[in-house]
């Protein structure tokens, strides 16, 4: 009777070993394939921080689109530099164009930026001495004829500072001269009329430096 019992607890033992000796070895085997499966997933690229750049460092030559200037953009004619103060998206029927007001001294000056097709940009300067309204297909300003060319009504939305609402209404009448040179009118908000002489600039004469 003894005897048969230690045999029983003898195998009983051996299972025990043996139990033990799986166990470890197929815990062994589950972290290794754990393992190589996190050495086969790339860890996350760290984003790179955008290196400062300096605004008024040299570009090498004319860049930028003038389509894309907003306020907050530095503008570099050569001799000057200016900001874009504001600006306004201006819309009629299918046409969009933009008006961006500058920093100046002396004065209220601002550059249109159209596509009809090409970009055409004109630089504006108030005139609020001239004692004008339109109307005449003819006007003459400082000894200079001008035609009428285009007149109509449409919708703007404001950006930054330009003095108006956020969005409203305007009215204008551009006239153009033989030569090339330009004079509107525009009425925002049913307001009085305010007269501008223009000139036009090339595209590539200037150079943007985007604010942000």
């Amino acid at each position: 009777m003894l005897k048969g019992q230690g045999k029983r607890e003898n195998l009983v033992i051996e299972l025990v070993v043996v139990a033990l000796i799986v166990g470890v070895v197929v815990g062994v085997v589950v972290y290794l394939l754990g393992r190589s499966k996190k050495a086969t997933v790339p860890a996350p690229a760290t984003p790179q921080p955008k290196a400062p750049a300096d605004p008024f460092a040299e570009v090498g030559g004319t860049e930028g689109d003038p389509r894309s200037l907003k306020a907050g953009d530095m503008v570099d004619f050569g001799v000057e530099r200016s900001w874009i103060r504001g600006s306004l998206r201006l819309s009629e029927g299918g046409s969009v164009w933009s008006e961006h007001f500058l920093e100046v001294e002396g004065g209220r000056r601002w550059l249109s930026v159209e596509e009809d097709p090409d970009v055409q940009l004109v630089m504006w300067t108030g005139r609020p001495d001239l004692d004008l309204v339109p109307g005449p297909k003819r006007l003459e300003v400082d000894g200079v004829q001008y035609g009428l060319s285009e007149r109509g009504t449409a919708s703007y939305r404001s950006e930054g500072t330009t003095g108006l609402r956020e969005r409203g209404g305007m009215d204008y009448a551009d006239y153009k001269s033989r030569d090339g040179h330009h004079l509107s009118f525009e009425r925002f908000d049913h307001g009085s009329w305010e007269a501008s002489l223009g000139t036009s600039v090339a595209p590539g004469s200037f150079t943007i430096y985007p604010g942000s």
